[in-house]
């Protein structure tokens, strides 16, 4: 009897499991089995050279246009130069000391090809790769494997090539029992959806296109039901526990404070406003996800909910991501409140409030004072970062959590603080974040909360302008951007420059094995620009190893106008608001993903002044990567940029990395593609769990979810 739970090295041998449990931690044969084709490759059919990655490990398959051998003439030996084209563009490939491959690659020779993208002058290329013939005079097991039309390619890496997985996976499938379906036959006959065991051999084998697409479609409602049916779970339980009820109060903090703010609310913030509202007005805890771009105006709509909370006696909890932007909201919602939030002090208003910063760097006494402020109550808002959860840290009664930029917290953090508001009860939560969500993320990964969006933003935000500067090859164009800094500087405004990494000798070269020079540092760089292009200007730096201390007297130094120039890391990615700032640089752009150099640039454009980005690589042209920046810079709408964000991600895994480092159970599924499948899997789900909420009465679909979602993942989802 084989199994999918029989271990690799007794089905494909040693040397062959070791290379997949190294390379991919596959150790069963369900664990290679669900090990799915990237893509698959029509025989004939030539792979797009265009869009290739630097540094990642490809497989294409491509025609042998010409080869050449001539001796190196900076070392000994000879090196073999294998042209390849897919008919628009060319590849290189370079071969040191191997001149046999000159007897098998001749022109006209189609082939897989296999190993790390690299650049040398300019130009993509395959530094001695592996190569698989796919005609020609080939004589291999391989090429008999892939006799049929559709050639699987898999995820692949230096150690275990595309076609070693595919025997592997043959030789697995071809000694396999029969596959157990976990769909109960009733549902999988209601949605037309192939057997279990069909769908995983044909999409290792797939006979046609059609047989492929089935296959496709079966499985990923595996995956998408799997994931909804977590989620309803998570719903079901958390609606299982009540919360604090806090109705409006009339002629309370929340009016006092609307009569007092000079600007009209945008008609966004009172419809989520009034959803709230509703929401904490309730008995069931409210689990609100409030998405909306830079500048939308998401912390007036927090903090009237959080006004919402005090007027009724309750306390509300501000979670910030870093004591920066912790301290930084404190200050805020002081400013925002005047003397509404101004409680037991001289001259506060008769029914203010208290705000309270609570971080981990407070000194002793302003530690003591600011955790009897909240366990006494004194406090009606308290901010602080994930020190807020720690189990010494009580309140009176606590009534609302608002996260800010939940996809720097785990939902561990933010379900220790369920049962903190007392009597058996569940505190409200309302989680913010800048970063756009597209709305099939928002039901799978925030798919247990209920999403508002800001789509509008406040008037008399500037336009932000965005250009790619590619050094490599305009080399004068990085001159231009100093001088374009020293040109705000000049006008009385002030300007990021932000790196990758900080710099100092903890923090290691960061370089990778693809050729590619370590990430630029926020040291070394500040340094380069004082002494050199910048020299004369007042610049300092910000990241996050300095003390708490130092980091908010830097960004009081550069909010009061005393730094000219700030270069900082991704610190300063949230929350920092200098509307001063018009000039952002962001160094080695290429390592930044889209949504976060989108959040990047909203920290300019802040004020009346127009904003500039300039986002410098050396990547070159024709890669996915630059195709990435292009697209940032081609556009401001942050939601057009997630949606582009998670086309461009070929190989994401849309759950992100399990902190314990177990694999995601998610393959198939894509959140571009398969929003259809995803909002009817959450219908099913939902009557499922309505009926039957631990799934007693189908072991097989229990069993799935453990295995889609493993037990040390089933608070994952808002980790993604």
């Amino acid at each position: 009897m084989t199994g999918l739970g029989e271990r690799l090295d007794r089905l494909v041998g040693k040397k062959s499991a070791d290379a997949l449990a190294a390379s991919y931690d596959l150790a069963t044969a369900g664990d290679l089995l669900r090990h799915y084709p990237r893509r698959y490759a029509e025989r004939g059919q030539l792979t797009d050279i265009a869009g290739l990655e630097v540094g990642e490990h490809v497989t294409v398959m491509a025609k042998v246009v010409s080869v050449n051998k001539r001796q190196m003439k900076t070392k000994r030996g000879t090196l073999v130069e294998v042209s390849l084209t897919d008919g628009k563009r060319t590849l290189d490939c370079a071969f040191f000391n191997q001149p046999w491959h000159m007897d098998k690659l001749k022109p006209g020779i189609s082939a897989l090809f296999a190993g790390k993208v690299t650049a040398f002058r300019q130009k993509l290329q395959l530094a001695n790769p592996d190569y698989q013939l796919l005609d020609g005079d080939a004589e291999t097991e391989a090429v008999e494997e892939f006799a049929g039309g559709l050639i699987p390619v898999y995820p692949a890496s230096a150690k275990i090539q595309s076609w070693q997985i595919a025997q592997c996976v043959q030789q697995v499938l071809a000694v396999l029992d029969e596959i157990e379906d976990p769909f109960p036959d009733p549902l999988r006959d209601k949605l037309g959806l192939p057997p279990y065991e069909q769908a995983v051999r044909s999409i290792h084998r797939p006979a046609e296109w059609a047989d492929l697409e089935l296959a496709r479609t079966r499985l990923k409602w595996d995956e998408a039901l799997s994931v909804q049916l977590a989620l309803a779970q998570r719903r079901h339980a958390a609606g299982a526990r009540p919360a604090p009820v806090c109705p409006p109060v009339p002629a309370g903090l929340h009016d006092e404070f609307d009569k007092r703010l000079p600007f009209t609310l945008t008609a966004g913030q009172v419809e989520v406003g009034e959803a709230i509202t509703a929401d904490l007005s309730g008995s069931h805890p409210m689990n609100r996800l409030l998405q909306g771009e830079v500048g939308s105006g998401k912390t007036i709509v927090a903090l009237r909910a959080m006004l919402q909370v005090v007027d009724s006696g309750r306390q509300a909890a501000m979670l910030a991501p870093t004591e920066v932007l912790a301290a930084q909201h404190a200050r805020s919602l002081r400013e925002l409140l005047g003397d509404l939030g101004q409680g037991g002090e001289l001259g506060a208003a008769d029914n203010a409030t208290r705000v309270t910063l609570l971080t981990g760097s407070l000194t002793a006494p302003q530690r003591k004072q600011a955790m009897l402020d909240a366990a006494s109550g004194a406090a009606g808002i308290v901010v602080g970062t994930h020190a807020l959860i720690q189990d010494k840290v009580s309140f009176a009664a606590l009534g609302l959590v608002v996260v800010d930029e939940q996809h720097r917290f785990g939902v561990e953090q933010r379900d220790a603080l369920r049962g903190r508001a007392g009597e058996n009860q569940s505190p409200h939560v309302l989680v913010m974040t800048a970063t756009p969500i597209p709305r099939t993320v928002a039901m799978t990964v925030y798919g247990d909360l209920e999403t508002s969006a800001l789509r509008e933003l406040p008037a008399g935000r500037s336009p932000i302008s965005t250009t790619v500067v590619p050094v490599s090859e305009k080399p004068s164009w990085l001159d231009r951007v100093w001088q374009r800094v020293r040109e705000e500087v000049s006008g009385g405004h002030q300007a990021y420059v932000v790196c990758p990494r900080i710099g100092d000798e903890e923090d290691g070269p960061g370089g990778g094995d693809d050729g590619r020079r370590p990430p630029l540092a926020v040291v070394e760089v500040a340094e380069m620009l004082a002494a050199g292009p910048l020299s004369g200007l007042r610049v300092g730096i910000l990241h996050g190893r300095m003390t708490a201390d130092d980091k908010d007297a830097v960004m009081r130094g550069f909010a009061a106008a005393e730094i000219d120039v700030l270069v900082a890391t991704t610190v300063v990615e949230v929350g920092v608001n200098v509307p001063n700032a018009t000039a952002m640089v962001i160094m080695d752009a290429d390592r930044f993903g889209v949504s976060q150099l989108h959040q990047l640039r909203g920290r300019v454009g802040r004020g009346a002044a127009a904003g500039v980005c300039l986002l410098v690589t050396e990547m070159i042209g024709g890669t996915s990567t630059r195709d990435r920046l292009d697209a940032v810079a081609a556009t401001l709408d942050g939601f057009e940029l997630a949606r582009m964000d998670l086309e461009l991600r070929r190989e994401g895994d849309i759950l992100g990395a399990s902190q314990s480092g177990a694999k995601s159970g998610l393959k198939m599924l894509s959140l571009v593609r398969d929003e259809q499948v995803i909002a009817d899997a959450r219908v099913v789900a939902q009557a499922l769990i309505a009926d039957d909420p631990d799934l007693g009465a189908y072991p097989g679909l229990a069993g799935m979810v453990r295995q889609v979602v493993a037990a040390d993942r089933a608070e994952y989802l808002e980790k993604a």
